[in-house]
């Protein structure tokens, strides 16, 4: 028999509290999370998610557990009471966006200094990653790039779900991993534009509003709900309060205002392209020059070196 198995410390999420109930009447229908989550046609990932509080369950999954586990709709009623527009701050605050991204149906981005994850190239996204705490770990750098990757595949297919971002001109004109890669990554964003539900805008420097100066995303959710995402020094913070998404609604619709117009965003991106290209082009005289300038250093040196003396043939 299944026993309710509270933990030792308090807690004010009522969110955990309704994975503490999932799990005990998973426990007492004598359910893995496994085979819990084979019935509700989810992973058992999503099941430990769900149980320990780290994610919303969906209102249909819920209706279909209390049939599964019997409960008598004791999951629907308490459910219903939990404050799901908590702010949700904890080690995996990441991945719980990505788990709502993958969902998402569509994508509101603003973002300043850097380009946004679901726009980056590999060059771009492994140059980020090896100023991070990846630095040194090429193998580690490379499974988070091939990560970052993986998420964008939805959002750049022919009927992908809506992506629009806004980016400060500090995105496009920050250099990441040296010119050839900014290149590459201008490039990209030019590419990828072309789709049809990809919306691409640059808030140039001089039409930035004053209280432009932190990135924030806002995902609308399959069932109704929109979710702001924002990051400060050393975590992420997601919300689905309704105060909180309207400030940073009212804050994206005056970045949208300042944003040039797609035509000009492009060209501002085409315009920084070039810029990288002739860079990369000085770079690589710059490096000519300089192993010209090593060669003939190391001539000279051979030339100044002492003189040794060799025999001469005897007549």
């Amino acid at each position: 028999m299944a026993h309710r198995r509270f933990k030792r410390e308090l807690t004010a999420s009522s969110a955990e509290l309704f994975g503490e109930e999932l799990r005990f009447y998973r426990e007492l229908a004598s359910y893995t999370q496994e085979e819990l989550g084979k019935l509700l046609h989810c992973s058992r990932t999503n099941i430990t998610r769900y149980e320990t509080g780290q994610r919303r369950m969906p209102p249909e999954l819920v209706e279909k557990a209390d049939e599964l586990l019997n409960t008598g709709g004791a999951l629907k009623r308490l459910w219903g009471r939990v404050d799901w527009n908590a702010g949700i701050e904890h080690p995996d605050w990441f991945q719980s966006h990505v788990d709502m991204e993958s969902e998402a149906l569509a994508v509101r981005a603003f973002e300043v200094g850097v380009m946004n994850g679901l726009l980056q190239c590999r060059e771009y996204a492994e140059s980020v990653l090896a100023v991070s705490d990846a630095a040194g770990k090429p193998k580690v750098i490379e499974e988070r790039a091939t990560a970052r990757l993986a998420r964008q595949r939805r959002f750049l297919e022919l009927d992908g779900p809506t992506l629009l971002v806004i980016l400060d001109e500090s995105a496009i004109r920050t250099v990441v991993g040296g010119p050839k890669v900014m290149r590459r990554q201008m490039q990209h964003l030019l590419n990828i534009s072309r789709l049809p539900n990809v919306i691409i805008q640059v808030v140039p420097f001089t039409r930035r509003p004053a209280n432009a100066d932190k990135s924030m995303v806002m995902l609308e959710m399959p069932d109704g709900r929109t979710c702001v995402y924002s990051e400060s020094l050393d975590r992420g913070h997601s919300s689905d309060d309704p105060a909180i998404v309207a400030r940073h609604r009212w804050s994206y619709d005056l970045l949208h205002e300042a944003a040039l117009p797609v035509a000009d965003s492009l060209a501002l991106i085409a315009d920084a392209l070039e810029g990288f290209r002739n860079d990369e082009g000085r770079a690589r005289c710059d490096r000519l020059a300089q192993e010209q300038l090593q060669r003939k250093q190391r001539r000279q040196l051979r030339r100044g070196g002492p003189r040794i003396p060799r025999p001469r043939p005897r007549a």
